[in-house]
């Protein structure tokens, strides 16, 4: 596969509480890698599942970013922009709108509201979970124990872009679940 090499990207953290029925996570920030993955190519898409994969964040979809606030109770998130660009509004109703474009990557702890409020027609995301969880979509205010399983869910020791040097290892640790 030519050229899947990562570049040089701006890490940015977004703490998100909670906002109307949408729990956010308390305890981990979303982390936003700005043009971290080359897109180059035939196949980009198959880029990002490869690097995904390499940390040990198995891709499960190609797809957009529905338009609709929901979360995952079940799942951390990571979705890396394949190609186009969108405004997707993180946290929930009157949440933050970032702009994403291709070769940027949104790593989402489980319980962060997320939609998209406008995309280009190529708009395309590859998303990936750490083994064993899933996006199982929320879209009203979450029960007790679910809380408990945002608050509690486990997340790989690897970043899915960086593996061992990414933010998660540096922006989440202090949240891990003991």
């Amino acid at each position: 596969m030519k050229n899947t090499r990562q570049v040089a990207s701006t890490l940015k953290t977004l703490m998100l509480n909670p906002n109307d029925w949408v729990p956010n996570n308390r305890r981990l920030p979303v982390i936003i890698y700005e043009s971290a993955i080359s897109v180059t190519g035939n196949d980009a898409a198959a880029r990002f599942e490869k690097i995904f994969s390499a940390h040990g964040w198995p891709p499960q979809w190609r797809d957009g970013v529905f338009g609709y606030h929901h979360y995952h109770t079940e799942g951390h998130e990571v979705l890396g922009v394949v190609s186009g660009q969108a405004r997707l509004m993180l946290g929930g109703p009157d949440g933050q709108v970032v702009e994403v474009k291709k070769g940027d990557v949104l790593l989402l702890p489980a319980g962060t509201g997320h939609c998209n409020l406008g995309s280009s027609a190529d708009f395309l995301v590859v998303g990936a979970y750490p083994p064993g969880q899933h996006a199982d979509i929320r879209r009203e205010v979450p029960s007790e124990a679910q809380l408990e399983n945002i608050a509690t869910l486990p997340f790989p020791e690897h970043d899915p872009v960086l593996g061992k040097d990414g933010g998660l290892t540096k922006h989440w640790a202090i949240g891990q679940p003991k």
